[in-house]
């Protein structure tokens, strides 16, 4: 006789969830996946970026080869020139909330939560000369919770109640994303997560919404 083995269902990893639905949240999975029920999931929430020189700006130069690092959050940056040199310079870059994330050097890519070089023009710039870096909000869609991301996936958003194969294009779903309680031994991770480490910074994450993890349940 055929071995067959029983796919998990929600009540295998849900433990507990609040009463009407509260815990429970309506998502569109994204194209190219085949998730199981229990999978730790992220939503995109980080879409294109785009710069632009500062109106008013001496310097002449331009901003280019832009794109999205790990932990970009929507919203404008900012990088401001406060070190004027010939044919070079450096500027401050802060994040949406005008908190500082580095200093970015004329010719040479920084690497950060935004990704992009300012390059050298005819005119040099001055103290005070500046670039916006836009990062546009991402599609919310979700797709299992990899290690690292630039679209913001790398942040648990919730675990999916129930089977999603959206292998032949975006579908609906349902995810559990906050005052639940999940047992360890169900829940499913995107492959990247590979050891217990990586598997207690999901946990930490679920925690931050509501979603506790427990090995006994």
């Amino acid at each position: 006789m055929a071995t067959k083995t029983q796919p998990n269902v929600l009540g295998d990893w849900l433990k507990w969830e609040q009463d009407n639905l509260y815990s429970r949240e309506q998502i569109t999975v994204l194209s190219g996946q085949n998730l199981k029920t229990g999978t730790v999931i992220g939503k995109v929430t980080v879409g294109g970026v785009t710069g632009a020189a500062v109106a008013g700006n001496t310097g002449d130069g331009t901003i280019g080869t832009l794109s999205a690092g790990t932990g970009a959050r929507p919203g404008v940056y900012r990088a401001t020139c406060i070190e004027p040199a010939t044919n070079l310079g450096k500027f401050a870059v802060e994040d949406p909330n005008g908190v500082g994330i580095g200093v970015a050097t004329v010719g040479t890519a920084f690497s950060g939560q935004v990704v992009f070089t300012i390059a050298d023009g005819a005119a040099d710039f001055i103290s005070g000369d500046a670039f916006t870096i836009t990062v546009a909000a991402g599609s919310g869609k979700v797709k299992a919770s990899p290690l690292t991301a630039a679209d913001g996936s790398d942040s648990a958003a919730g675990v999916l109640a129930f089977d999603v194969d959206a292998s032949a294009g975006d579908k609906a779903g349902v995810i559990i994303f906050r005052a639940a309680l999940a047992g360890l031994a169900g829940l499913v991770y995107d492959a990247s997560i590979d050891d217990s480490t990586k598997k207690a910074a999901k946990h930490t994450q679920l925690a931050a919404l509501g979603i506790t993890v427990r090995q006994s349940e």
